[in-house]
């Protein structure tokens, strides 16, 4: 699990650094852009940008808190952390897509999508690394996203600009964990 560890680590690095990969160079302008001219090249890629960023945080903390909870694994659970691994791979490309059609039904679609199988496979394996050892305030943190993305997902087919918000909700997923832990105390 630590040569997981390690890999993962590298992998979060990559993708989160590659995010900022497809926002626009100042070579796309001819003359100094005005305040409304960067807000109109800039608006819908930055939010792109951060949402993912966040996304690829949090879930890269929660990758290695599972880590520590779980530090032997069998190996299909192994092969279950490469897969979340290939997922977080593939952020920067529904990233960018998002980035430059963001209130595009489809693209919405495809990146809350993409989003919820994250957030679904994170919470297989805490399911999988907490068998035999109950924890709610975990449980709650690794099941709050997998439900906010769903929901967000649902909403980009009638709203796309609106989904955008109900997928920043995943982030009170620590929130949701430290309730489910008074709740069980």
């Amino acid at each position: 699990m630590r040569r997981l560890e390690m890999l993962s680590n590298t992998i979060f690095g990559v993708a989160m650094t590659l995010l900022a990969y497809d926002l626009p160079k100042a070579s796309n302008f001819t003359k100094a852009p005005g305040w409304i001219d960067l807000a109109n090249v800039y608006a819908q890629p930055v939010i792109a940008l951060a949402i993912s960023f966040v996304v690829a945080g949090l879930f890269w903390f929660s990758h290695h808190r599972r880590l520590a909870v779980a530090p032997e694994a069998s190996r299909g659970v192994v092969f279950l952390n490469l897969f979340f691994l290939l997922t977080i791979i593939v952020l920067p490309v529904t990233n960018g897509l998002y980035g430059g059609y963001r209130l595009d039904r489809v693209v919405a679609m495809l990146y809350g999508i993409h989003l919820t199988l994250i957030a679904t496979v994170n919470a297989v394996l805490w399911i999988l690394a907490l068998r035999g050892q109950p924890n709610p305030t975990l449980l709650a943190t690794a099941l709050l996203p997998v439900a906010v993305f769903v929901s967000g997902t649902t909403a980009a087919y009638v709203s796309p600009q609106a989904a955008q918000f109900l997928w920043g909700l995943a982030f009170l997923s620590p929130v949701a964990g430290w309730l489910a832990g008074r709740r069980a105390n």
